[in-house]
Formats: structure tokens, C-alpha cells, sequence
């Protein structure tokens, strides 16, 4: 677990033979020539261009808008471990959609003295309109996207839950459409699960959360923030994909009780809303009054049964960091069971313990502000600078219960293509989890973000990493 640990390298694990779930892919590599796969790898990029694939950068001063890089070489998990992997998202997921009816309700888990209640009532990211609040279905979590992280051959931990509006899966199916145009041959050779089926099964499960207003087939749109959005390119693609409407704020208004698009023919009422939007912005009348994003009027015509939205207002309680340190307790409360992935150790700094013992080691460890995300605020240790250090141990001085901290860990390594050949470089995975009153579906792969700076442990593109296709064996 410490940052002095030799980091577990997926294709060659401690030798130099390949592991079983690489040894095809390796045989193909070696016999490969180098030219042949810099030219792949350049037509790749040449995709990814055409298809407008790009995310934005914020608060830089250069143009904002970038392509994500991508890596040629796969990373491979066995069907085992994948196994392994998904019993122990399935049982993180209904835990946390116990948790968040729970706390919006009856509030056993603060009564049995599991979490302390001001970690509740005091964070940001609870919502008192939702208290009493039954979604449809009884669904809060619709979309989740669990990061993993692992340092060694069984040694799998949860880094972050994604219970908001989790991002990714476009990179993820297009990953996968550009090895397969590139390397036609290497899905001959192996058995690789699927994973084009995705925006099938997201239509699919958004359908079966439906509100009891629905009359019919559901009518299922996509809520953006607009074109200036990070992720903008994920909303359209889903939406088209999905063969659902990409709308903003402006094009939703409250009619006779329902939530309606603005359409050639009227307005039309939208049963399942998948928002991308969060949940300040969501209604002016109700949270942000300043918000041009939202919808006046969307959460009493939600509490009232007339529209689901995905994921429920209020989710962000879930992916707090601050709330995540409690999850092998709400996994246990709510399932009886230990929980099957362990969490990072982590320390809360509104324990004045804790802060202690953070403030003392900053330099050896990772800290991140409770509600941060994108690999933004936060603070790597053993790569900062003596003024980074000093500058966040004020910041974590000024406002503790602001941030949570973690261990530098050893992430694996998973090699990426260079000129000179394979280098490692560090990963981890976000599988992608679709919550339906049917069931539980986790799609077999997710998206391997990677560093691509030789060391560095920050895989996040808004911080200079990259992606990789993700291959789930099939056996």
C-alpha cells in the first residue's frame, strides 16, 4: 500500500513471461513491426479527431478544448477477475441506493450511530426537499461509475463512487469501435466480451424507471448544460445513440403538471429525464435562482410523480469523499455483509486527529477536497513542491472538513505503446453500472484511464492522462 511498493505490472505481473489474460495479445505484439503499429497508432488518432472526440480544459490559459489521448495496447482482465470485480461493485451499488432511501427517510443508519448525523445535515450535497421523496422505482442511483484502483494480483480497492452524473462511457464504446478498426485480427484471436450493446441497455433501464405519470412508451431525454460543457460531447453522442432528445434548459418548460419538450408539433411530455446537469442548477425556483440551465419547476412535478430524473437529486451525498470513508459500515448495515471491494484508507480532516496526522505527513500522502473532482484541488504529496505543500496545509488549516486524505498508493501498471517500444505507466478503471428496478447491469470493461507521464499517478485527461481500450475475457 505505500508508494515504496514495486508497482503490480498487469501484463508481466513479477517476472518477465506475460500473465494469462495477455499472453495472446503479447504473442501478436512481439510478431507485430513497430512502423506498422506507429502508423495505427496515428490513424487512431486521425479518428478520434474526425469524430470530434474532445473534452474541455477549465481555467487554462491555452485553448480549451482537447483531443484525449489514445493508447494502442489493451488493458486485459481475465473473467475472474472480473468476477471478482463486478459481485463487488453490484454489492457497493445496492448498498448506496440503500443508503441514500435511508437517509432521505427514516434515517436508521444516523440512529443506529453508524455516520455521525452532522455529516448528513451539514453537507452540502443533502438536499431537505428530497426528504420523504420516493423516486420511481425507488432508484436514486441510476447511472453509477465506480473507480478502481489496483496494487497488486488480488488486490483491488474502490477509489471514488460516481453517484452524480458520472462521465466516460463515450470514450469507453469508442475506445473499443477504434481497436476494432485498427486491429481487426486481435478480436479473432480473443474472446473479448462486448460492449457496444451499452446505450441499448441504458435506453432500456431508464424505460423501466419510468414515472407512474407515463402513459405508453417512455419518452426519454437528455439534459445538458450546452456546448461549453466538458462532456458535451458524451451528452449528444449518448442521446443520438440512444435514439433519445438532446435538449438545455430552455427547451423543457412545465405544462398541465408535466415536464415538456419544446417539438415541431408542441410540447410533448418527457417521462425519463437523463440529466447532466447538477443539482444547483437543476430548478431556479428551487435551488440556484440564477441558474439559466435548469427547468423552473422540475422538482415539484418530480416529487409529485411526473418525471424521473437520472440520477434522483440528492445523489451527491453518496460520492462525497467525506461519506465514501464510511462505506465499508453502509455497506454492512444495509447488506449484512462485509464489503466485498475494500475502500483506500482514509482520513477525514475534520477529525482533529486525523488533520493532525495529515498535517504532519502531507508530503507522503494524497489529498482531495470532499466534493472535487476531475483530478482538480487536489494535492499528490511526494510530487509536490515545498510551496505546494505550504499553500494547502493553509488551505487545510482554513477549512479541514473541506478535504479527506489518502495514502500514496502503488498503482498497477499497464504498458502503453511508445516509440522505443512498451513502457508502464499507471491506470485504473471505471466500470460503468446501470440501476433499474430490473436489476443491476454492469457493463463488461469500462474506461482505463492512464498517465501518461512516466510516475505520474494522476490519470484524469483534465490533468494530462489518456485512455485505453478495456478487454473483459470471456473466459
Amino acid at each position: 500500500m505505500s508508494k515504496d511498493k514495486q508497482p503490480f505490472d498487469e501484463m508481466f505481473g513479477t517476472g518477465e513471461e506475460p500473465r494469462e489474460p495477455y499472453k495472446s495479445y503479447h504473442k501478436w505484439f512481439e510478431g507485430e513491426q513497430n512502423a506498422r503499429l506507429r502508423k495505427k497508432a496515428h490513424e487512431a488518432e486521425q479518428a478520434f479527431r474526425r469524430t470530434g472526440i474532445t473534452f474541455n480544459v477549465y481555467g487554462r490559459e491555452e485553448a480549451n478544448e482537447r483531443l484525449i489521448p489514445f493508447d494502442i495496447v489493451p488493458h486485459i482482465l481475465s473473467n475472474r477477475e472480473w468476477q471478482k470485480l463486478s459481485e463487488g461493485i453490484e454489492q457497493r451499488v445496492r448498498a448506496l441506493n440503500a443508503f441514500l432511501h435511508d437517509i432521505y427517510h427514516r434515517q436508521e443508519i444516523l440512529k443506529a450511530g453508524r455516520i455521525p448525523a452532522h455529516m448528513i445535515s451539514n453537507n452540502e450535497a443533502y438536499l431537505p426537499e428530497m426528504i420523504g421523496v420516493e423516486p420511481p422505482g425507488s432508484i436514486y442511483t441510476h447511472i453509477v461509475g465506480t473507480d478502481i484502483v489496483r496494487t497488486g494480483e488480488d488486490e483491488f480497492f474502490v477509489l471514488e463512487d460516481n453517484a452524480r452524473t458520472p462521465s466516460g462511457v463515450s470514450y469507453m464504446l469508442e475506445n473499443r469501435e477504434t481497436m476494432f478498426e485498427m486491429f481487426p485480427e486481435l478480436f479473432i484471436q480473443n474472446r473479448v466480451c462486448s460492449v457496444s450493446t451499452y446505450p441499448k441497455r441504458l435506453r432500456r433501464s431508464l424505460a423501466a424507471c419510468a414515472p407512474p405519470a407515463c402513459d405508453g412508451k417512455p419518452v426519454i431525454a437528455v439534459l445538458t448544460p450546452g456546448i461549453h460543457n466538458s462532456a458535451y460531447f458524451e451528452h449528444a453522442f449518448l442521446a443520438d445513440e440512444m435514439g433519445a432528445e438532446l435538449v438545455e434548459g430552455h427547451d423543457l418548460r412545465v405544462v398541465n403538471g408535466r415536464v415538456a419538450m419544446r417539438t415541431t408539433q408542441g410540447y410533448t411530455p418527457v417521462d425519463v429525464l437523463y440529466r447532466r446537469v447538477d443539482d444547483a442548477f437543476l430548478d431556479p425556483l428551487n435551488f440556484n435562482p440564477d441558474s439559466m440551465l435548469g427547468v423552473p419547476g422540475i422538482l415539484d412535478v418530480y416529487r409529485a410523480g411526473g418525471i424521473t430524473i437520472a440520477n434522483a437529486p440528492g445523489t451527491g451525498i453518496s460520492d462525497d469523499k467525506a461519506i465514501y470513508s464510511y462505506m465499508p459500515d453502509i455497506v454492512e448495515f444495509y447488506t449484512g455483509e462485509k464489503a466485498k471491494l475494500p475502500n483506500v484508507p482514509t482520513w477525514r480532516c475534520s477529525e482533529p486527529d486525523s488533520l493532525a496526522y495529515v498535517l504532519d505527513n502531507l508530503s507522503e500522502l494524497v489529498v482531495k477536497e470532499v466534493h472535487g473532482s476531475g483530478g482538480y484541488g487536489m494535492l499528490v504529496g511526494p510530487a509536490a513542491s515545498r510551496k505546494e505543500i505550504a499553500e494547502f496545509r493553509a488551505k487545510l488549516k482554513a477549512k479541514p472538513d473541506g478535504y479527506i486524505a489518502q495514502p500514496t498508493l502503488a498503482l498497477s501498471t499497464v504498458p502503453i505503446f511508445t516509440n522505443k517500444g512498451l513502457a508502464p505507466r499507471h491506470v485504473d478503471l471505471r466500470p460503468f453500472v446501470l440501476v433499474s428496478p430490473n436489476g443491476i447491469d454492469i457493463t463488461p470493461g469500462g474506461l482505463t484511464r492512464v498517465a501518461l507521464k512516466k510516475g505520474s499517478l494522476v490519470v484524469n485527461s483534465s490533468q494530462g492522462g489518456g485512455t485505453k481500450d478495456t478487454w473483459v475475457l470471456e473466459s
